[in-house]
C-alpha cells in the first residue's frame, strides 16, 4: 500500500514533545514516526509521520495534536515509493538460531543443522523475521513452555509473519489460531504457514483485540503468545487471563 509522508520542521524541544504525543495517539495504527536533524546550529528538526488509507483524516488528527500542544506548523505531503523494505533488508540478513529453531530465508535452506526445527519466512510486509530480540526470546521460551505445560490449543495474537504460530505448530503439533489487525500481515502469515507445511494446523484471521467471534469459536486457549507492543499488551492482558 502506498504511503504518504506528512512532515514539518520545528525546534528540538518541540520535536521531542510532538514525537511523544504522536506515539501515544497513533500507537494502535502503528504509523511510523521519525525525527531528522536538518540544521543543528539553527535548531531545525524535521518531524515525519507516514500515513496510509485516509491521509486527510490523519492530517486532521495531526493538526489537533499540534493545537493541543499550542503549536502550529505548516504540514507538507509527499508520496512514499511503494518498496518492500522487509524483502530488501532480508536479502542481506543471516539466519537466526533460537533454541531448536532455525529461522531463515529461502537462500539459507541448506544451512539447517540436523535436529533443528526450520522455519522459512518469505520476505514480506509483516513483522517477525526472528531477528528482533523479542521474537527470538519467544522462540526460546516456547520450548520450555511446551515441554512443561503440554498445551493443546494455542493462540498467536498479533502474529505478523506467523513465525511464532509456525513454531508452536511444528513443536507441539497442535492447532494454532493466528490473528492480526493488519490484513497484509495475515496474507503473509497464511503464505508462510503453507510454505512451512503447517497450514492444516495454523488458521489465520484478521481480528482486532478479542472481539471477533473466532475467539469464542476456537477458545479456550491454554497457550497464548502475543509478541506485540507493550501498551496494547497491557490493555489486552485482562481478556487473556
Amino acid at each position: 500500500m502506498t504511503q504518504t509522508r506528512l512532515y514539518f520542521t520545528t525546534g528540538k524541544i518541540e520535536a521531542d514533545r510532538i514525537f511523544a504525543a504522536f506515539e501515544a495517539a497513533f500507537e494502535d495504527e502503528g504509523l511510523p514516526i521519525a525525527i531528522l536533524e536538518i540544521d543543528e546550529d539553527r535548531d531545525i528538526h524535521e518531524v515525519s509521520l507516514y500515513a496510509d488509507g485516509d491521509v486527510d483524516a490523519v492530517e486532521a488528527r495531526v493538526r489537533e495534536i499540534l493545537a493541543g500542544l499550542v503549536l502550529s506548523r505548516p504540514i507538507a505531503r509527499e508520496p512514499v515509493p511503494d518498496i518492500d523494505w522487509v524483502t530488501r533488508s532480508l536479502e542481506g540478513l543471516k539466519p537466526v538460531r533460537a533454541g531448536r529453531f532455525f529461522v531463515h530465508g529461502a537462500h539459507d535452506r541448506r544451512k539447517r543443522h540436523s535436529g533443528e526445527l526450520a522455519i522459512e519466512i518469505e520476505a514480506g510486509l509483516a513483522f517477525g523475521t526472528g531477528h528482533h530480540g523479542t521474537t527470538a526470546g519467544c522462540l526460546e521460551m516456547l520450548e520450555q513452555v511446551v515441554r512443561r505445560e503440554r498445551p493443546r490449543n494455542a493462540l498467536d495474537l498479533g502474529t505478523g509473519s506467523a513465525v511464532l504460530a509456525i513454531a508452536v505448530a511444528k513443536l507441539a503439533h497442535i492447532p494454532v489460531l493466528a490473528t492480526d489487525i493488519d490484513p497484509v500481515a495475515i496474507k503473509v502469515a497464511a503464505a508462510n504457514a503453507w510454505l512451512n507445511h503447517v497450514k492444516a494446523l495454523v488458521e489465520t484471521v484478521t481480528a482486532r483485540g478479542f472481539h471477533h467471534p473466532i475467539f469464542a469459536a476456537r477458545g479456550p486457549f491454554d497457550l497464548i503468545v502475543a509478541n506485540i507492543l507493550a501498551r496494547p499488551l497491557m490493555r489486552l492482558a485482562p481478556e487473556m487471563a
